[in-house]
């Protein structure tokens, strides 16, 4: 988490080279997140967090 921080800091500055190092490291780290959600989700059945959506 070090970089990432290190990284919105530099994007904050203006830094152009940030956001192309920033972009990979998030999107990674949310594939992951998603992936680990996912798994957890039943077959068949909305995501848990579409469910709870008024209809």
């Amino acid at each position: 988490m070090r970089e990432v921080t290190r990284l919105l800091d530099a994007v904050e500055r203006g830094e152009p080279w940030a956001a192309e190092e920033l972009l990979p490291l998030v999107y990674d780290e949310l594939r992951r997140l998603a992936a680990a959600r996912m798994a957890n989700e039943q077959s068949g059945q909305p995501p848990s967090w579409l469910r709870g959506l008024p209809t």
